[in-house]
């Protein structure tokens, strides 16, 4: 695990930050796996910031509240700028063997993320990434007039001519992910994890992998924490949506995906699904609805 922007792992409120919630995690999986007997894998958590107080802070912390420990794998700490490092870390992860790579960037602001860092990351298929963007700010600065630094990242993702303004933060989020999608190609999937305080202060995550099962483990988190609309996480849940609109929404891309007429594999089906945000159960429930009315016919592999 390599977070590259880990801060001093305490917010001014005491809130934790991520190496300590990863450590936890760590920790408790570890504990987890010992009381069952299950195989015990070593995970190397790798802390960088630029900011060498912080880590020197991060590093006291860690060591009172005893997060880890030798048996849980190697803990390194770093102070290096994140351009420094993507490079070696995309041919450190080419050359893994067996081991496998997530990593975590929270930016200080988003002047320095680039997607063609994001595809080095990814290459080797042998990673995951999970970016998170202050995309409330991204959001306003394009509707006043966007800054150079996010002229430079939504170019590099698409023609800039093309890029649309947005009506809400949540457009300007579908909008981003889309051209992330399309920057990375089909060999990735992308899907994106809302943290909303209020309508105002709606932050993102974007989930990034080339392995369609991580992806989709990913997809399953979200629907966890979010039984309506699979969004992400926000401080109040409102009413049940997905009854309604959203099987609507999935439905309508669904019937777009049969209009061709070909024989369909439920592997499309299930790739399909994934790609567009939703869980295999609720496509097996537009499917249920489409063949009980008729729309559909459901052949199984000889034919009947």
């Amino acid at each position: 695990i390599f977070d590259l922007f880990c801060g001093e792992g305490i917010y001014e409120n005491d809130g934790e930050g991520s190496p300590i919630a990863i450590l936890r995690t760590l920790k408790d999986l570890h504990f987890i796996n010992k009381a069952k007997n299950k195989k015990i894998i070593k995970v190397d958590l790798y802390l960088n910031d630029k900011d060498e107080f912080k880590i020197e802070k991060l590093k006291s912390l860690i060591e009172e509240r005893k997060l880890h420990y030798e048996d849980l794998g190697k803990l390194t700490f770093r102070s290096k700028d994140y351009k420094e490092i993507v490079d070696n870390l995309s041919n450190y992860i080419s050359n893994l063997k067996n081991e496998k790579a997530f990593v975590f960037i929270d930016p200080y602001g988003y002047k320095q993320i680039r997607g063609g860092d994001l595809k080095k990351l990814l290459k080797s298929k042998k990673s995951e990434v999970l970016l998170f963007l202050p995309t409330q700010f991204m959001y306003r600065f394009n509707e006043k007039g966007t800054p150079e630094s996010l002229t430079e990242l939504i170019d590099e993702l698409v023609d800039i001519s093309n890029w649309k303004p947005s009506g809400s933060v949540y457009e300007f989020i579908n909008q981003l992910r889309e051209a992330l999608k399309l920057f990375l190609g089909s060999d990735y999937f992308v899907d994106t994890f809302l943290i909303e305080k209020d309508s105002a202060t709606v932050y993102c995550l974007f989930f990034l992998s080339s392995h369609i099962r991580g992806f989709e483990k990913m997809l399953e988190t979200k629907w966890q924490m979010d039984e309506d609309e699979g969004r992400g996480w926000s401080y109040e849940q409102t009413g049940n949506l997905f009854s309604a609109q959203k099987t609507n929404i999935l439905e309508e891309k669904v019937l777009t995906l049969l209009s061709s007429g070909e024989k369909i594999s439920n592997g499309k089906i299930y790739e399909f699904i994934l790609r567009n945000g939703f869980f295999p159960k609720h496509g097996v429930e537009v499917f249920s609805m489409l063949q009980s009315k008729g729309k559909i016919e459901v052949y199984s592999e000889n034919g009947n």
